[in-house]
């Protein structure tokens, strides 16, 4: 983990999806609904739908939004169903890829996935083909806007509420946890006056793989048309971006 910077990744998927804020709200929508139907309305007692949330307002989508698609989940509205779909596949240079998608048509999900995948120069693989390259992590980000942070207690914080690795680098601090310990530690540091700028349960890559200046166009291109589709809701892949 350690030099590479997953945040400019995230920042860059940012920049694309705050011009794209229509899609921005219906993807946030769907984890919403997916996180409370699997396991209940209450933020409280669904650390899964907490985060959706937290996400989804850090965004601007309004209250009755994320509303509307709790009551969706549990009953107590009429509304599309969603079922959740991972594909796996290769990129230009074989950076490994890993598409997780909500959807209420599973065929047009497949075409628009495949698409993308064979405009540019990628293919999809098997189920299992690709995953095992990754391990589940949860990830929090806190930015050190004006050196205003101390690391040494910052650092100490977050370990004791279960962090297992702290990046530095790109002016933020990367956490990374357990699945099981990613909430604690985010309340834990949340209640430590701490502003996380972005936190998730994700896939990080064990090895990254960087590629030639026409390959890594390609494999850019490639997430650009996948962050296209409404059904899409992360990619994850290896790729070591150059700058």
């Amino acid at each position: 983990m350690a030099g590479h910077s997953k945040w400019k990744n995230i920042q860059r998927r940012k920049n694309a999806q705050d011009a794209k804020r229509g899609k921005t709200f219906m993807r946030h929508a769907k984890e919403i609904y997916i996180a409370a139907k699997q396991d209940g309305g209450d933020p409280g007692m669904n650390p899964t739908l907490r985060t959706a949330i937290d996400k989804a307002k850090a965004d601007n989508m309004p209250n009755e939004n994320i509303e509307r698609n709790i009551n969706k989940a549990t009953g107590n509205l009429n509304g599309a169903g969603y079922e959740e779909i991972t594909y796996e596949g290769y990129g230009p240079g074989g950076v490994a890829v890993v598409v997780n998608a909500l959807t209420d048509n599973k065929n047009r999900t497949a075409s628009e996935v495949r698409s993308a995948f064979k405009k540019n120069d990628g293919n999809l693989g098997e189920n299992g083909s690709v995953l095992f390259m990754f391990d589940r992590k949860g990830y929090i980000v806190i930015v050190n806007e004006g050196d205003a942070i101390d690391e040494d207690e910052m650092t100490l914080e977050a370990i004791e509420a279960g962090a297992e690795d702290i990046v530095t680098q790109d002016g933020a601090y990367e956490i990374y946890t357990t699945p099981e310990a990613f909430q604690e530690v985010v309340d834990h540091l949340t209640k430590g006056g701490y502003t996380i700028e972005d936190s998730e349960v994700t896939f990080i890559p064990q090895t990254y793989n960087r590629l030639a200046e026409d390959d890594e166009e390609k494999m850019l291109n490639l997430i650009e048309a996948l962050e296209e589709s409404e059904d899409v809701q992360d990619i994850y892949h290896n790729l070591e971006e150059s700058s």
